[in-house]
């Protein structure tokens, strides 16, 4: 599975993708493992094989705010303290029962200077983040509530069998209770 998504955007022979591999632990996580706790260094990038994955923080208030999901071929991490090696403000949590593979900052760097053409794959991978995020913030601030939904709904269909409504309605900035007044209406 990994070796497919890599190849959409690099050439790999068979062995060197064997080499490659071996930087990769596999793991499985039970539903709602913490694998990421805040204020500490976010020392892994998570690859999902099989599962969903949320990265999230908690507000002042106590409540959970997501900020991200990753299902199958999908990478997750806090960018900015694995890049840098800093505390964390984020948890990263399984939502299903997952299997990952994880690769932490010291074998990326080892990785990315033993097999150059792995530059070029996560460039596409941060790239392709990057440009997510910033039309994420752009339906945040042009969409009303339902239209976010809807958006969501529409572009993300599997998120509406695997994740439990509360989750969506973190990641959308909702309360559950507002997002079942949606859901109900649309309903109709």
């Amino acid at each position: 599975m990994m070796k497919d998504h890599i190849s959409k955007f690099v050439e790999l022979a068979d062995d060197e993708y064997d080499e490659i591999s071996h930087y990769f632990e596999l793991i499985e996580v039970k539903k709602k493992h913490v694998l990421h706790e805040v204020n500490t260094i976010c020392r892994h990038n998570y690859f999902v094989v099989k599962g969903c994955l949320r990265m999230f923080f908690v507000t002042e208030n106590g409540a959970e705010q997501t900020t991200q999901f990753a299902i199958e071929n999908w990478w997750l991490t806090d960018l900015f303290s694995f890049q840098r090696q800093t505390n964390s403000e984020f948890c990263i949590q399984a939502v299903e029962t997952s299997k990952v593979m994880r690769l932490s900052k010291q074998e990326e760097d080892t990785l990315l200077k033993n097999h150059p053409v792995m530059e070029k794959y996560f460039r596409h991978v941060y790239q392709s983040a990057a440009a997510a995020a910033q039309l994420r913030v752009k339906f945040f601030r042009q969409y009303t509530r339902e239209q976010l939904y809807i958006h969501f709904s529409e572009a993300f269909p599997e998120f509406n069998q695997r994740v439990p409504q509360y989750l969506v309605a973190s990641y959308l900035g909702f309360t559950p209770e507002y997002l079942s007044e949606i859901r109900n209406r649309l309903a109709s």
